[in-house]
């Protein structure tokens, strides 16, 4: 497997994602995400920081593994805890 980073595009449709990528440059491959991104419901947006799987048969076709975090721009961690609705521990 290539690994590479790049950066989500669009989304396609059927949980495929197109991805440019940094290396080679402007490369862009059509990639679905991987089992545990899926498995723990990750979500991924246009515009997020990707690192992507990519088989050295079809360079067209690869794997989200691993989705950065604070790529939505969002500083520092919630108040009130990682919950919705605020810490309920008391």
């Amino acid at each position: 497997m290539i690994e590479t980073s790049g950066v989500i595009e669009k989304e396609q449709g059927n949980g495929f994602y197109l991805v440019t990528l940094e290396q080679p440059a402007g490369h862009q491959c059509l990639c679905r995400a991987a089992g545990k991104l899926t498995k723990f419901r990750i979500k991924l947006l246009a515009g997020d920081k990707v690192l992507v799987e990519i088989s050295p048969y079809d360079l067209t076709r690869g794997r989200i593994t691993y989705r950065e975090r604070n790529a939505g721009g969002s500083s520092g961690p919630r108040p009130g805890g990682n919950r919705p609705g605020g810490s309920r521990r008391k």
